[in-house]
This record gives C-alpha cells, structure tokens and sequence, in this order.
C-alpha cells in the first residue's frame, strides 16, 4: 500500500466517522486473547445482545489468508470460485456455523472480489441466520493476527480478555486439546500480554479495548457498559447470563461446560492448587513484572526455579518471538508491495474507504 493511499485512508476514515454520527455501528468485532483466558465466555455475552453475533470458533478466516496468492486478485469467476472452494471446504466448521455448502459459495461469489469481502459474508451470512444487525468472531490467538485482521476488515474493533496467567497455564494443563508443556502455556500468555500492550499503544481508543476476567466475573455489569459504550451499542440485561445462548457451542467442547451453570468466580483462585510448586515458583519468575502490571499478586508459594527451567523457558520464548517476528515482517513486507486490494467492501465504512 502506498503512502499516498494510506494518507488517504486515514482522511477518508475521519470523514466517514463524522459523517455516520449517530448512525448504528456495522464494524466487525473480534475476541482476542490467551486461549482459556475467558474469550469464550465475553463471546457468549457478545452474542446474548439482540444486536450482535459471534459465532463458535471458526478455522478458515487465518488458513484462507495463508493461502491468499493461490486465488490472485479475484478478478475471475474462476478464482473466486477457488476462494469459495477453500473456504467452504470440509474442515472449515462452516457446519457449524448453520450454513450450507452451496449457499456459502453463492454467497461468496456475489460479494465484492475481495478476499475480505468474501470471508466478511461468511460470518454476515451467520448473523443474518440470528437475525443480528453485526457479526464478530471470537479465537483466541487471534491476539497475534490483529494486524491481518485489520488489513482484511479495517474498521475491526477489537477486545482483548486478559486473565491472571497462572489461572491460564493451570487451565491449559487441563485441556484435552493442548498437547504442549506448561512452559509453552507460559510463553503463550507472556506473548499475549505483551501483544496486548502493542495492539493498545497503536491502535485508536475506538478501535481497541481490554477486558480484565477477574473483574468481569465479579461484577459483570459495569465492565459490559464499559465495552457496549466502546462497541456504540446499549447495553442489555441479556447478556448477564451468556448461559441462555451456550447452545452455539457444539456439543463435543466438552471442557466449555461450565459455561451452562453462568457466570461464577469459582475458578478464579484455582491455580493455587493445580500449579506444580516448581510451575508456580518458574512462572511467578520470569513474568513477575507483566503479573503485577494487571494487578495479580505474587503468591511466593511456588518453589525457587533451576537454572535448567528457566533456560528452559528462556529457548521456549525465543523460538516463540523469533517465530512470529518472521512472520510479522513477511505480513508487513507483502502489504507495502501488495498491487491488489484484500479489504473487505461490505459495512459502511469498509465501502468508503475502498472508493475510488
């Protein structure tokens, strides 16, 4: 993208907001944050308001991107028909969402030649499905694509769930999904706070917005007034209890199930008794400071690291950073030579900004 365009942009984004003063929000809305950090829950309360959609955990939005070059600049039927393909493919938890097959690619194929656009319908097609005005979507490691997101949908907004970290790996530990060590539990949520605190310090007041768990949970409230100001939405009693509508999770996640019982504390304080005296002690170490930086106090109960642990966690966290530092500068390399449009043309202000 030139820098004439994205002067451009940021004139034309000004303009836009002026202009729709007062006019109902259509931006889409992501859920970020370490996986188990409560992002489900916050989604539950999203798609409890009569206004907002967020579907269960998708897996083609990232995959599709990755494979973006196969379908060009989707100037042909025959290349949207690709992305069509590819998005719709088996795997891709379209099912899940209530959509079919052949509808999807229908749907797909008339949108703008976009592969925002395209991907942006898919999740439009779902809210419509609910009768929602607004559709978002909720994945956790979404928190290290915010910049894809944004070059995909670039009015996004965005809400990250942070919760205390020991609670996270403690969580983790449990899944039957996480096949890594609770030192890779600890690095994802160190790179999540951190990503956390770069998304916040680029990104507009409007555009980006933190959720603590711990306060969510205990009082629900004043933290969703705080985000529906943020989303420009009223608030509704609804969303106080996300458990009515958990019946957008499928039934095999299994480890959702508390979700069906409300919103409770009751897992808050658990990591005092599933961490491991040396995962506690190892952990309350090497991010004492981003702990203490929300407002999680240091225990001292865990038991004094080896140096071989936190070598070990060292190498875990360097191969982490070192990995998505590479994948961060290819993503900003291919968007400043980038001779194609990719950003979705579908809410108001994605239109404005794609005017000639």
């Amino acid at each position: 993208m030139s820098q004439r365009f994205r002067n451009r942009s940021v004139s034309l984004w000004s303009h836009v907001t002026h202009e729709e003063h007062g006019l109902p929000n259509d931006r889409p809305i992501f859920v970020v944050g370490c996986p188990r950090s409560g992002t489900t829950m916050l989604g539950l309360m999203i798609h409890a308001h009569p206004r907002l959609a967020m579907p269960p955990e998708s897996r083609f939005l990232i995959h599709t991107w990755r494979r973006r070059h196969d379908f060009g600049d989707l100037q042909t039927e025959e290349q949207r028909l690709a992305l069509a393909d590819a998005i719709t493919r088996t795997g891709s938890m379209i099912r899940e969402l209530g959509l079919r097959k052949k509808e999807t690619m229908e749907a797909i194929l008339e949108a703008p030649p976009t592969i925002g656009s395209a991907l942006g319908t898919v999740f439009k097609m779902y809210a419509d499905l609910h009768g929602k005005a607004r559709w978002g979507d909720k994945r956790p490691v979404y928190f290290r694509e915010v910049d894809v997101l944004r070059r995909l949908f670039p009015d996004a907004q965005f809400i990250h769930v942070i919760r205390d970290g020991r609670a996270n790996v403690a969580s983790l530990k449990r899944m039957p999904w996480w096949h890594y060590t609770s030192v890779s539990a600890m690095s994802m949520w160190s790179q999540a706070e951190s990503c956390m605190r770069r998304n916040a310090s680029k990104l507009p007041a409007d555009t980006f917005h933190t959720i603590r768990y711990e306060t969510l949970v205990a009082d629900p409230r004043p933290v969703l007034e705080e985000m529906c100001a943020f989303l420009e939405e009223d608030f509704h009693e609804a969303m106080l209890e996300p458990h009515k509508v958990n019946n957008v999770i499928p039934d095999r996640k299994v480890w959702h199930e508390n979700l069906k019982r409300g919103v409770s504390q009751d897992r808050v304080e658990s990591w005092r008794t599933e961490l491991e005296p040396w995962e506690l002690g190892l952990m309350e170490t090497v991010v004492r400071r981003k702990l203490r930086r929300h407002g999680y106090e240091i225990s001292g109960a865990g038991r004094r690291p080896t140096m071989t642990e936190l070598r070990r966690y060292a190498a875990v966290a360097r191969e982490s950073r070192s990995q998505w530092s590479r994948r961060w500068s290819y993503e900003a390399r291919e968007a400043r030579a980038a001779t194609y449009p990719v950003a979705a043309q579908l809410t108001s202000r994605q239109k404005a900004l794609a005017l000639p």
